[in-house]
């Protein structure tokens, strides 16, 4: 995660202005309702379903019973126009960081209600949300209880052949849950991330900040070897790993700092290589830092001996422009682009966030080329916990987990309006923007076409969706956000 510094300067700059009206996430009893549909009123006919998120209706991620049907009328109302034969990225799923702290979490509830809980979460049919992608720290993050690698040496002491390297920690909560969430969704993609290398391997031998000692490249770069193998033998694909959470953020706890130079010089001559020489697939994926630094990926992929090692670079997006993700993949057209990380403040509002989000990400990311969007963390506790000394205080989960007790805020309602419906290996298409109608389309691999509207104004706008010279009508209220599925 960010600095604290960063998090509180960036909740001043980017929430947005125009909503008047508040809702508290964690407490609100309708946001704490898991998704529902009617089952006493008759289903209407209908060509298009529409699942809609409008919480001054009480209406939480709910499929509406509501006739929507293609024909030939005309009217003045603005127009999604959906065009299946312009083509963009695949896209791999949609989620959130499953932390330490998460998996204890989640991990700790009764078995019945963890079961139904992961159903909820991570299958794809019925009223399930789906979700398709996840990412885990390599070691603690600052959402962990405490700070901690897998290497862990004595001050004064080193393991250059790393046999003290053991994925014990994580025994406990994350990989039993990792492996209850495979048993539901085989085909989930996994991404590791490192907040920090052990500290015997930095120039500052402490988990906050310092940087990676160009001694132990090599070594390093054999540490997610054996993170990647140890994973696997636990029946866990690695799909794909960053070398570091946010390499200019120095001031978390964990942290380290890694200039794009030094980025380049370990994927080159260090990571790339071992993972060829290990036979291992594991996406290596540079950046992992906000879209204000645009420079720093486009210098990792201007070294051509860097370049043949990486996957694509991923962004947050705590600082800078959602533009910058097209910026870097019209560079790199052959790299991909992701999106990683983004988290919701306790000290928000559930319609400004759900704007927001919806708006930068969602459709944001997606339309200039993410082939994922995460939010930040999963779960946390009603103390927004854990985390370490040092650690985001703020980070509201998108599920509140007290004891028995679970929550659902607004990142839930985020995620689940793309992740239910836009499956792995769907493709974006094209739509155009009118007025304060954001949106984004894509076709799944079944042919079915999925339209996210968000309603980026203050007064109710009603609309077409217009496909193949036929065109349904529909309508949102200010801020709403509807996913249309046909």
């Amino acid at each position: 995660m960010v600095s604290m510094l960063h998090i509180y300067f960036k909740r001043f700059l980017i929430l947005p202005l125009t909503f008047s009206f508040f809702i508290s996430c964690s407490k609100d009893d309708s946001v704490s309702k898991p998704i529902v549909t009617d089952p006493i009123i008759s289903p209407l006919e209908t060509d298009v379903d529409l699942w809609l998120t409008d919480s001054n209706l009480g209406s939480f991620f709910k499929k509406q019973n509501v006739s929507l049907l293609f024909n030939e009328k005309t009217n003045s109302y603005p127009t999604i126009n959906v065009d299946t034969t312009e083509t963009f990225q695949t896209m791999e799923g949609f989620g959130y960081t499953l932390t330490g702290g998460s998996a204890s979490l989640i991990y700790s509830l009764p078995d019945a209600k963890r079961k139904s809980l992961l159903d909820e979460l991570f299958r794809t049919d019925s009223t399930f949300i789906g979700i398709s992608y996840l990412r885990i720290s390599i070691g603690a993050s600052d959402l962990s209880a405490s700070p901690y690698t897998y290497d862990d040496k004595p001050l004064g002491q080193t393991d250059i052949d790393l046999t003290s390297f053991s994925l014990t920690a994580e025994t406990t909560n994350l990989i039993p849950l990792l492996k209850e969430i495979l048993a539901i969704n085989p085909g989930i993609k996994i991404l590791g991330t490192p907040w920090s290398a052990p500290v015997w391997m930095k120039t500052n031998d402490n988990f906050i900040g310092g940087s990676l000692d160009t001694k132990y490249y090599q070594t390093y770069a054999n540490y997610f070897v054996k993170y990647i193998q140890g994973m696997a033998a636990e029946g866990i694909t690695i799909d794909a790993i960053t070398p570091q959470n946010e390499p200019l953020n120095p001031d978390n706890n964990p942290s380290m700092y890694m200039t794009s130079l030094e980025q380049a010089n370990f994927i080159k001559n260090n990571l790339g290589p071992a993972f060829e020489d290990a036979s291992i697939n594991t996406k290596i994926i540079l950046y992992d830092h906000n879209c204000d630094v645009p420079s720093y990926p486009l210098d990792v992929l201007g070294d051509a001996l860097a370049y043949k090692y990486i996957d694509g670079s991923a962004f947050h997006l705590y600082g800078g422009d959602i533009k910058a993700l097209s910026q870097v993949h019209d560079a790199y057209p052959d790299k991909h682009v992701y999106f990683t990380e983004q988290y919701t403040s306790s000290g928000g509002d559930f319609n400004g966030d759900l704007n927001w989000h919806l708006k930068n990400l969602i459709i944001g990311a997606t339309r200039n080329w993410s082939r994922n969007v995460l939010e930040w963390n999963l779960a946390a506790n009603a103390a927004l916990g854990p985390h370490t000394n040092g650690g985001c205080t703020t980070c509201l989960g998108a599920l509140t987990v007290n004891s028995t007790t679970i929550s659902r805020n607004v990142s839930y309602y985020i995620i689940a309006h793309a992740s239910k419906f836009v499956r792995p290996g769907s493709v974006r298409i094209g739509t155009n923007i009118p007025g304060s109608l954001q949106n984004v389309a894509f076709q799944r691999a079944d042919g079915k076409k999925v339209l996210i509207v968000l309603n980026d104004s203050n007064a109710v706008q009603s609309f077409n969706i217009e496909y193949k010279n036929r065109k349904v009508t529909s309508n949102l209220n200010a801020g709403t956000v509807g996913t249309f599925v046909w």
